[in-house]
């Protein structure tokens, strides 16, 4: 699906194929079809941070600033991992996986 598989080269974390090398299916499905994986990524980086908030403010009894500071950190290094998660998430919500598809 991607171009580069590494998400931390993060200069090419967006650049995507043109079409499915297993089934040849196009992945821009109309223009700026991945602009609604923007919803998609906030509500993963939403949860990502409550993640960071509980486990550092009620498991390691971290104050309210320190919190702030582990969601900043948490938030900045799982970046490339949400963006290519939300992208797959988002064409998932519209196309189905086939796993027969291609083999003719």
């Amino acid at each position: 699906m991607y171009s580069d598989k590494n998400p931390l080269h993060l200069t090419k974390v967006l650049k995507m194929n043109d079409n499915c090398s297993h089934c040849g299916l196009k992945y821009q499905i109309e223009p700026s079809f991945f602009y609604g994986a923007m919803y998609v990524s906030y509500g993963l980086n939403v949860a990502v941070g409550i993640a960071a908030f509980i486990i550092s403010f009620v498991f390691f009894g971290a104050s309210i600033g320190e919190s702030f500071i582990a969601i900043v950190i948490t938030l900045i290094v799982l970046f490339p991992f949400v963006l290519r998660l939300s992208r797959n998430l988002y064409i998932n919500m519209f196309i189905s996986y086939d796993p027969k598809a291609g083999q003719e």
